[in-house]
């Protein structure tokens, strides 16, 4: 960190009109942006500055210009000695209206979009907002995609997504408290909880691991994410983002916290539990019992993911007597003209498709359709057909890729992706043995998680009877009374606490 930036002193406005723009010009070292618009309000020189392109031209050029420029403001008496008073009170009309005295807050306020008005004569600056820049519409969101359900998604505009959140909780206990991070960006970063539901004691924390950040950029909700994680070598993330108002939402409504960061459309939300990156918002819109279902298929498709190459290489390496006599015979067959071991065999499918994967992503969108099928199709049917890898092998791959894309969140998606090559060579090295060995450690390592002081297993480990109702399975939303109890310990009642009333006969 540029620990000079941060004990920089403050220097005060100058009562020149000249001086303040001479300043003005050098430390933005003339650059053809800066607009500084001089004029006069009666007898005494102003001049209006700001940055082109960072404030809205109909509010520059209704609200403040013509307000200053019109006769009917210009003839009135100011008070004598209280020329800025007097615009902020009388001509001015805009509400976001403020003094400055200092010349760095003057920066910080130019840089906002906001219109700075100096008054020569005057030690103090009026700061007027005005901020209007070119935002991404509200568009459907990309990486977290639903059947049903709302279909809007973040913007990288900060007050955007504040409001997208207030429409969804129309309750004054929404509250949002603002930061600045970053010594060169000074990023704004909002945090907003439910007051009377989230703890008090997480609240603080998370303003707590905020305050102690000292960098001079943040860029993107990663750069948050990374500094008020919990503090342990982990693969599993445990703070979740995403990009839906609903998801966020549901979340602040059950006691958890939102993270809102200015220039992203990812929102984080703490604390992050385990079961929440296998629950979709779309999990809520269905019935239940399709809702249960799906997760399920969820939970079996982490499994898929992270054992089916480890299982394929332990069984056909070290353990044969377990497969069926005609599926050993056909398994020996095609593998009779590979020249790799079964490990050497997946490792080199799954770092193929990893590199598929990863090209898909980065290629431009008309050409991503033609890498997939080349990638898909010609290179495992010519890798069949030249005798490096094995069919079964191919089609184990395949498989362990589409289950890992069920995964809800990219996060953890990618973090059972790394898993599984480290259960793959514990399975080549000590067969079903290393498999199981190792799950037994990627248990007691979840179980040693906390996000925010709260268990990373919660409801599983502690285990709370209450909160099943919403974890593996989901019960109907008559059922579901209560919030959890690992985040909402002060309101657990979402529901009134009243007996379902029978129906008439």
């Amino acid at each position: 960190m540029d620990t000079s930036a941060a004990s920089k002193p403050q220097y005060a406005l100058s009562a020149g009109l000249g001086l303040n723009i001479e300043e003005i010009q050098a430390r933005f070292g003339c650059s053809q942006d800066l607009v500084v618009k001089e004029m006069s309000f009666g007898s005494i020189d102003i001049a209006l500055v700001y940055i082109e392109g960072l404030v809205d031209t109909y509010v520059l050029n209704q609200s403040i210009i013509a307000a200053l420029l019109s006769d009917d403001k210009r003839s009135a008496d100011a008070p004598s000695g209280n020329l800025l008073f007097f615009l902020k009170e009388d001509v001015l009309s805009v509400g976001d209206i403020g003094l400055l005295k200092e010349m760095d807050s003057l920066f910080d306020s130019v840089l906002s979009g906001d219109v700075v008005l100096l008054a020569d004569g005057y030690a103090e600056a009026l700061h007027i907002g005005a901020a209007g820049w070119e935002d991404r519409n509200v568009s459907e969101p990309t990486s977290q995609t639903v059947v049903r359900g709302p279909m809007e998604a973040f913007t990288e505009n900060l007050r955007t997504n504040t409001a997208l959140i207030r429409r969804k909780i129309k309750d004054p206990r929404l509250w949002l408290e603002g930061r600045q991070i970053g010594t060169v960006t000074k990023t704004n970063v909002a945090v907003m909880y439910m007051k009377q539901i989230a703890q008090e004691s997480l609240v603080q924390e998370v303003f707590s691991r905020l305050d102690q950040i000292r960098i001079d950029s943040i860029l993107e909700s990663g750069y948050i994410e990374e500094f008020i994680q919990d503090k342990t070598l982990t693969p599993f993330p445990t703070v979740y983002n995403s990009e839906r108002p609903d998801t966020i939402a549901a979340g602040l409504l059950e006691g958890k916290v939102a993270i809102v960061i200015d220039g992203t459309p990812f929102v984080l939300l703490v604390p992050a539990l385990f079961v929440q990156f296998f629950q979709s918002a779309e999990d809520y819109y269905q019935r239940a019992d399709v809702s249960t279902l799906l997760r399920m298929m969820r939970f079996m498709a982490f499994f898929i993911t992270m054992l089916s190459p480890s299982l394929y290489i332990a069984v056909t390496t070290f353990h044969q007597e377990m497969l069926p006599t005609n599926l050993l015979i056909n398994l020996a067959a095609q593998r009779e003209g590979v020249p790799f071991p079964a490990f050497v065999e997946a490792l080199l499918m799954e770092v193929t498709f990893e590199i598929l994967r990863e090209a898909g992503v980065r290629m431009p969108k008309t050409v991503g359709q033609a890498v997939s099928i080349v990638g898909t199709l010609v290179i495992g049917q010519s890798a069949v057909e030249a005798g490096i890898v094995s069919a079964v092998m191919v089609i184990i791959v395949a498989i362990t890729a589409i289950s890992s894309f069920v995964i809800p969140a990219a996060g953890m998606s990618i973090s059972v992706r790394m898993i599984r090559f480290i259960l793959m060579g514990l399975a080549a090295s000590f067969g079903l043995i290393g498999i199981l060995v190792g799950m037994l450690l990627l248990i007691i390592h979840l179980s040693c998680l906390r996000s925010f002081g709260v268990p990373y297993l919660s409801s599983l480990s502690p285990f709370h009877g209450r909160d099943q109702k919403d974890t593996l399975f989901r019960l109907p939303w008559p059922r579901m009374t209560t919030r959890p109890m690992s985040t909402a310990k002060e309101n657990l009642w979402r529901q009134p606490r009243t007996s379902k009333p029978k129906p008439k006969t």
